[in-house]
This record gives structure tokens, C-alpha cells and sequence, in this order.
């Protein structure tokens, strides 16, 4: 490099070694800031420009940016091992399955521990066939359950699933929300039905209150079971400490991630009933994790599970979500060109707009407001606002002025967005 020449900017790097079509979808929104560091609901980048995160992570950021008791337990656990020898016993770990399964509902009681959402499926369709000895599943129109192989097969976007046929076989999917289409397809061939309590990436879809019960009546009347995906849902965000919660349903298998780690390690989870984890007696290596349930990474889960209970994330999650939803459901009313729907539980919201373009448009106008936002992976028309349960009413309501303010904006210039 000459002496007159600059180095390139950091998202030209990332365009070179990284992903080139994803830098190309940053440069179009504005997204060319770096973040550096992050208190609480506010992420801060290497200009010091503060923005309020509703989108935390997809999820991951329930507890906060950096929340204090977490890193502290974090580095209380770098003092001793960071990773297991996978040798002797891991103290973190255990109680960590201990505590999962002291709040978790019902009877599940066994934890298989791997670092991601789409692990803790794969897990969990893996057992559902060792527990039942079938082969096939059920899923739904519009779910998302990851992106390796088994996850991919049960998830319900085209765009994600054709580039990688043949895919898993023995798939079905059906209308989420109809529990009678699952009825339907149920035989002595399925070994789960497999299910998010609310559909996230699906454009935060609520399902009808009596749903998930009768899937569960369903799934133990065919002798499936029932998995229950709880990656984005889980760890207090729909206003309870798991969404399958509000409909009173134990599922046979529960898969957790995200917010799990409290903020700063990836961690997956699949917490199950006795009898499925029978397989594990006879084979206890037929499923495993290298890095699955390592010290640091459960002692930091363990620290996630308590602050939420301790500082009722749950509660807050409920509190400020109605707060949101009367403010959004009043822009609903004064921007219908701009707001088509207004829907989710607890501090799960999705914002539907007439098209993809409009989406964008929000997105970028809050940006422009110091907002982070972002839209559902199976519905790009769908901006959700899933923000860390720790927000201050203040950065809510400053988050929903944003908001109002960008679909005022949006309003009008609508017309010139077309479809």
C-alpha cells in the first residue's frame, strides 16, 4: 500500500473475506457503523453513537449488554476452566441441569447441553426417533428451527430449504396454528411433532390459547411427542419463563439458546423427560458436544436463569409489553397505510407492514432515529421489536417515539415505495 492510500473501511474487508451479498444488504440499509461496546438496552459504536436495540440479538440479548452479575460470574469461572476436559466431572454443568430442571415445567428433569439453537434441535429429533423408534415428523408452515441439515428439514421456508435438497426425508408440514391439520397427519410413523410456541422468524404468529393443548392431547393419544422450540421464546420473553407456560403443556422434549447465555456465551439446551432420555442408559455417547455445556458457558447460564428469576424478567417482559402494544396499536390506527398489524406476547412484537419495501423503509428510518430494529427471516414484511427485558420504560417509550416518528415519515412517501 502507498503512503497516500488509506486502508479500506471495515465493511469493504468484510465484503472480501466474509459474506459479499450480506455487506452489499448493509451498505444499501446505512449499517455501516461498528459496534464497540453496550450497556443494558443501548448499543454503543466505535463513534460513540448510543442506539436503543430492539432487535437484542434476535433474541440473545434478554438480560442486557454486559450485565453485571453475568460478567462477574463469568469471571469468577475463568479463575478456575473456561473449557472441560470432558474427563472428570463438570460442577457448573450439573448444576446448571439442575436448576433447568427445578424451573422448567412439569417433569422435565434431563439436560443434553451443545452451544446453539439448531444443535438443541438436531438433538432433539434425534431423540424423538431413538425414544420412539419412528422416523418421521411434523411441522409447520413458516417455522424456524435453524440451518444444519435435521433443523432445516423441520423449518418451513422454501428459500432456505431448496438450495439443499434432498433434505432430511419424512417431513410434513402444515398450517401453524391448526391443530386439527396436525391431527390429520398423525400415524404410527411420527416420532414428534416439533413446535414454536409463538412463531418467531414466521412473523411473531400467536396461536390460538387452546393450540398447544391440543396438540399435546393429540401427539399422546398417537404416542408422539411433542418437542417444543423455545430458542426465541424462552428465558422470560413472552412474559412468562417459558412461553409453553401461558397454555399450561409439558412437552416431551424443550429446546432452548439465545437468551440462555445471558448476554456474552453461546449455549444450547435440550431439557427432557425421563423416559426419552432412556436412550442414554444403554448409549451414553450416542449424541454428544466437545464444547456442549462447558464450564464457563454453564456457569454463565446458570448466572442467566437466576438474574431472570431474581429480577422478574418475566414480569417486566409483561408489563412493558402491554405499554408497547397500547402505543403501537395506536399508530396502527393513525398510519393503517403504513401498520397493517400489530402482534406478539410479552416483549415479542412483530410489526407487519404491506410489503417488504415498507419494512425496509422502517428499518432504515430508524436507524436515522438511533433505533435498532430488524424483520422476521420467514417474513420480510415483518419487523419485530424484541428488545433486552432489562429496558427502561424511558428507552421504550424514546424506542416508540421512534417508531411513530418513522411511520409519519413513511406515510408520507409511501406511494413512491410500490410493492
Amino acid at each position: 500500500m502507498r503512503q497516500d492510500e488509506h486502508p479500506p473501511d471495515l465493511l469493504t474487508r468484510y465484503e472480501r473475506v466474509v459474506n459479499p451479498g450480506l455487506a452489499r444488504v448493509y451498505r444499501f440499509m446505512g449499517l455501516e457503523g461498528i459496534e464497540a461496546s453496550g450497556h443494558g438496552a443501548v448499543l454503543i459504536d466505535e463513534q460513540g453513537q448510543e442506539y436503543i436495540d430492539m432487535a437484542g440479538g434476535y433474541g440473545v440479548m434478554a438480560h442486557g449488554y454486559r450485565h453485571p452479575r453475568i460478567l462477574r460470574a463469568a469471571e469468577r469461572q475463568l479463575k478456575g476452566l473456561a473449557q472441560s476436559s470432558r474427563i472428570l466431572l463438570n460442577r457448573p454443568l450439573v448444576e446448571l441441569a439442575e436448576e433447568l430442571a427445578r424451573v422448567a415445567p412439569g417433569d422435565l428433569t434431563y439436560s443434553f447441553f451443545c452451544n446453539s439453537g439448531t444443535e438443541a434441535v438436531e438433538a432433539a429429533l434425534k431423540l424423538a426417533r431413538a425414544a420412539t423408534g419412528r422416523k418421521n415428523w411434523i411441522s409447520t408452515m413458516g417455522a424456524f428451527h435453524g440451518k444444519t441439515f435435521g433443523a432445516l428439514s423441520v423449518s418451513g421456508r422454501d428459500a432456505y430449504r431448496d438450495p439443499f435438497q434432498p433434505l432430511v426425508p419424512g417431513v410434513v408440514h402444515v398450517p401453524y396454528g391448526d391443530a386439527r391439520a396436525i391431527r390429520e397427519q398423525l400415524n404410527d410413523e411420527v416420532a414428534a411433532v416439533i413446535v414454536e410456541p409463538i412463531q418467531g422468524e414466521g412473523g411473531v404468529v400467536v396461536p390460538p390459547t387452546e393450540y398447544l393443548q391440543e396438540v399435546r392431547r393429540d401427539c399422546d393419544k398417537a404416542g408422539a411427542l411433542l418437542i417444543a422450540d423455545e430458542v426465541q421464546t424462552g428465558m422470560g420473553r413472552t412474559g412468562r419463563l417459558f412461553a409453553v407456560e401461558h397454555s399450561g403443556v409439558v412437552p416431551d422434549l424443550m429446546c432452548l439458546a439465545k437468551a440462555l447465555g445471558g448476554g456474552i456465551m453461546p449455549i444450547g439446551a435440550v431439557i427432557g423427560r425421563p423416559h426419552v432420555f432412556e436412550v442414554f442408559a444403554q448409549h451414553p455417547l450416542i449424541h454428544t458436544s466437545t464444547f456442549g455445556g462447558s464450564p464457563l458457558a454453564a456457569a454463565v447460564a446458570l448466572e442467566a436463569i437466576r438474574v431472570a428469576i431474581e429480577e422478574k424478567l418475566p414480569e417486566r417482559a409483561r408489563e412493558l409489553g402491554q405499554r408497547a402494544r397500547q402505543r403501537l396499536d395506536a399508530m396502527w390506527a393513525t398510519y393503517p397505510r403504513v401498520i397493517q398489524e400489530v402482534r406478539g406476547m410479552g416483549l415479542m412484537i412483530g410489526i407487519e407492514l404491506p410489503s417488504a419495501g415498507v419494512a425496509g423503509a422502517l428499518m432504515a428510518e430508524l436507524m436515522q432515529r438511533q433505533v435498532l430494529a430488524v424483520y422476521t427471516l420467514n417474513n420480510d414484511r415483518v419487523v419485530r421489536l424484541i428488545p433486552p427485558l432489562v429496558i427502561t420504560e424511558a428507552q421504550l417509550d424514546l424506542a416508540l417515539d421512534a417508531i411513530e416518528s418513522a411511520a409519519g415519515a413513511i406515510d408520507s412517501y409511501i406511494d413512491e415505495l410500490g410493492d
